[in-house]
Formats: C-alpha cells, structure tokens, sequence
C-alpha cells in the first residue's frame, strides 16, 4: 500500500495527470522547487520537501533532499527495529519515488555550451534518491520513466504490486543512473586535454529507440539505441521522413554507406549490400566551388554520381542502401525510382524529389542534415562484444594525401592516376578485409571483399570490372603477401596500384609491376577491416 510519495522530476510529462491519481488514492505527495510549484499550479495538494525536513533548500537548489528526514524515510526497511528508529527521530516513511533527473545530456548536446553550463546540470540529490529507492525496492515503489507512470497507477489501483513490477522498476532506476553517470564520465574525459587513450573503466550508454522486427535473421529479436552524445549527422541522429519501418540490417548498411560517403566533398553516392558498397561514384566539377555548407546547389550533377554508381554493379545494387553527400533533386529521385531500393539517406530532398520518392510506399527515405568531412565528429572507440568482454579501438579516422604517397615503381603515376588511387583507397577502407577495390574516373568498378586470401578477392574484383579494368587503378587495404595479385592485375590491364607497402616480398611485387609497366604507390597506412 502507497501512502506517502516523493515526486520530484526534471522531465514533467505525464506529472499532473499521475499526481491527480495519487491524490484520488489517498497518497500524500511530497515534493521541490519547480515540481511543486507545477503542482500547486494545477492545485494538487503538495508538502514541500523543506516542511519536512525543516532546512531550507540553500546553494541555490544543490543542497534540499539531502536530509536524513528524507533518505531514512526511504531507506527504512519494514522491521520492527528501523521503524522504531524512525518513530524515535519522528520520520515518516516513503512509499513511493518518482525521480529524473536535471538534463545533463540534453544540455551537452547543445552547441557552444561552456563546461560550467555542462556541470550545474550534474544531478547530486536526484541519483542518491533514486539509488536509494531502487535499494529498498521491496518496500518502495522507484519510478524514473513516465511511461511508467500508468502502469504503476493501474497495479495500484488493482491492490496488485507484484515483487516483479517492483524488480523492474528497480532494474530501471539503476539503469537511469549508470547511463546518466557514464554520460557525464564520457564529457569530463572529452574536455581533459590529455586524456588516456584507454581508461581504466570505460563507459558506454544508450538510450532506447525502439524495438525491430527482429534482427540480422527472423528468429533474433533486436532493438535499436542511441547514443545520448551528439555524433553529428550520422544514421542515429537521421530524420526519417518516409517509408517503412528500418530493420536491423537496413540500420547496420545505412551506417555503413553515411560513413563512406562523407569521405567526400565532391558530390558522392555510395550504394552498400551486406556492410559492403557495391557502387561508389563522384561526379567532379571542372571549376572547384567554394560552398558553406552541403545543403547549398551544387554544378555537378548528383544524378550522373547516382548513375555511376548504379553501373558499378546494376545486379547488386537492387535492393541496396543509398547515401548521398548532397541533397536529392528531381532528376536524382526520378533514377533513383527505376530500381526497388531500401532506403536513401541524403542531407536533404527537395519537394519534388519527395514527391517522387513517396510514391514508393515501402522506400525509407532519412534526412541526416548537412554535413562536410571538416564537420564530421567522428567516433573516438569502436567497439566489439566478445565472450565476456570488449574489444575497444580508435576508430579509423586515418586519411592518405597526394605529399603521404610514396611511387615505388620506375613508372610513374600520372596527377590524374594520382587522384584516382587516393579515391580507390578511400573506398577500400570501407570494403570487409580481404579487400580489393577497382575504380576508373571516379567509379567503383570491382570489388573483392571479405575473402580468406588477397589473390582471390582481386580475381573477384577484377572478374567484375571485366574489359573496364584496362587502365584502371586497384586498391588493396592491406600489403601483398605475394606477387600473385600484381600478376593477376597486370592481365587484366590495370595501370596503377595502390596499397600499404611492408610485406617482406615488396621487391617481388615492384618488379611485377615495373615488368608489366604499372605504376605502384605505398601508402604505409593498412585499412583492415573484419
């Protein structure tokens, strides 16, 4: 039975009308600062927090539920010994907590907020209030959600509080807690100006999207959470604007194509099946343009980069993920609308590239905002669940310039191979190791992935790119074991290669590729990607 409930919630949804129904049941309702005042508003009975305690809130709000008046009432268990301590010191017991806490994490997500801004929003009373409820959770009822609200309202109602709704509220309310602390353990680290790369304790939050329909295969049931930090545009943070529901695999593949396309600044399409891209293209312009953000127009055509990247394998791409570093056009979206697609996530759509696209009912069409490679913030960790624990990385943020690049052949690349070797490394960074990339004039012609052996992720690449590999350029993300792939590429024509340099056979693969006249640069930078 509930007589007596502390209330006292940041998040105000759900506030009045839960309260009303306290109220009819008899509770008493105790409560701070701005939620009573909401309260006494609506005129709901409230006791304030300094009534009971006799303290006044001081330190401009810091200091007010820090009371043993208050956290004894909480923490008491129903024995005869701690009720008696109670009655000693003249405390009332509480049934019932509905605590949230200040918006630490809302707050950091705006811009330009200073670290002093960031630490007033740090919950001191708010998680010592909560941890102590979700404690004593057999004898009082913590309550940190408002979509839980009714529930506890129905089950009180019903006379039925049974010890497993009580488990998981308690469950909920520890939850809140970690997530709320690891959020501000994760911007304290972030402001240290040398901080360790690895820490002794690292902590990582989500909060809930939503449920799937299931996961990589039906019988896996999944969900989908979201980072409480902001990552900038990335498919978390995307606006889904049309369409059907994504699924797990959709999620996965659309992370995939937005991390690949913002490599570029000239408009690019990225076209992904099964975490790996099947078509790449960018459409340059003659005349460089100087623009302040991606949302602007742009001279290049974003639909000759979709056509390109479409021709890149017209087979696989049915049925793919697109992303678009530019905002879709009519033009675009009339292509776009030949094939069935899964899902197309740009910056933006203009109105008639919506129209278009929405007469596809099931196509999912996300609007991540604008972003540029200088703006993108990037992942710090990348992290991998194994049994029993986690593999944590730096993400791979590395990038290879026309100075980093070092011509290891007596042929010499031309500026034009140049461009089109850093453009195929920058693909095969995003291909599944093994990885082999062919590009010619900015297009993705082949690609080998995930092959046991390097020499049979090139014969799969070069098999695609089939007669178009004649004067192409190959990328491989990491050094060759052997002159084998260089041999396979010098039959099919390739004219320049790219890849990281440091097998202990490189002298073998140089003099392949100086015997069949291909021009070989090193990058000393290997793009593993399992």
């Amino acid at each position: 039975m509930v007589k007596r409930a502390l209330v006292s919630v940041s998040n105000k949804a759900g506030l009045i009308d839960f309260c009303r129904e306290l109220v009819k049941l008899k509770v008493e309702i105790v409560s701070t600062g701005g939620t009573a005042k909401s309260l006494q508003e609506a005129n709901i009975p409230v006791t304030l927090v300094s009534e009971v305690t006799g303290f006044p809130e001081i330190l401009d709000g810091r200091v007010k539920t820090l009371h043993p008046k208050i956290h004894a009432g909480i923490l008491a268990r129903r024995l005869p010994e701690h009720l008696n301590q109670l009655a000693a010191h003249d405390i009332e017991t509480f049934d019932l907590v509905a605590v949230n806490l200040y918006p630490f994490r809302e707050t950091i997500a705006q811009a330009g907020v200073s670290l002093g801004e960031a630490i007033e929003n740090i919950d001191i009373g708010g998680p010592a209030l909560v941890r102590a409820a979700a404690k004593n959770y057999p004898h009082v009822l913590v309550i940190v959600n408002p979509a839980n609200y009714k529930t506890v309202i129905e089950a009180l109602k019903a006379g039925k509080i049974t010890d497993d709704l009580r488990l998981s509220l308690a469950f909920d309310a520890f939850a809140h807690v970690a997530a709320y602390d690891s959020s501000i353990a994760g911007y304290l680290q972030k402001q240290i100006t040398t901080p360790a790369v690895f820490p002794p304790n690292i902590c990582f939050t989500g909060e809930l999207v939503g449920d799937l329909r299931y996961g990589e295969n039906p019988h896996q049931k999944a969900a989908f959470y979201r980072e409480p930090a902001d990552a900038g545009p990335c498919v978390a943070n995307a606006v889904q604007i049309a369409g059907k529901e994504l699924s797990y695999n959709n999620i996965a593949d659309l992370d995939a194509a937005l991390k690949l396309v913002q490599e570029f600044t000239d408009p690019a399409v990225v076209i992904v099946k099964h975490n790996n891209p099947c078509g790449v293209a960018v459409s340059r312009s003659s005349k460089p343009e100087v623009r302040t953000s991606n949302l602007e127009p742009h001279t290049s055509n974003l639909e000759k980069a979709y056509q390109k990247a479409f021709e890149s394998d017209p087979v696989s791409a049915f049925g793919g993920i697109v992303a678009c570093n530019y905002p879709v056009d009519e033009p675009c979206a009339k292509a776009m609308a030949e094939i069935f697609l899964e899902a197309v996530a740009a910056p933006e759509f203009t109105a008639q590239a919506k129209e278009i696209l929405n007469k596809k009912s099931n196509l999912r069409l996300l609007k991540t905002g604008p972003f540029s490679r200088d703006e993108i913030q990037g992942e710090r960790f990348e992290v991998r669940k194994v049994g029993g624990g986690l593999l944590v990385q730096e993400a791979d943020e590395e990038t290879v310039n026309l100075n980093e690049l070092k011509v290891v052949t007596q042929k010499q690349p031309t500026p034009e191979q140049l461009t089109e070797l850093i453009f195929a490394f920058t693909i095969v960074k995003h291909v599944k190791s093994n990885a082999i990339v062919i590009t010619k004039e900015h297009q993705l012609i082949g690609v080998g992935a995930g092959q046991m052996n390097r020499v049979g992720s090139a014969r799969i690449a070069l098999a695609q790119a089939g007669e178009k590999a004649r004067g192409a350029a190959l990328a491989s993300d990491a050094f060759f074991p052997f002159r084998d792939t260089v041999d396979e590429a010098a039959q099919a024509g390739i004219a320049a290669i790219i890849q990281p340099g440091g097998s202990i056979r490189d002298k073998e693969s140089i003099e392949a590729c100086d015997h069949a006249g291909i021009a070989m640069v090193f990058t000393g930078k290997r793009h593993f990607k399992h």
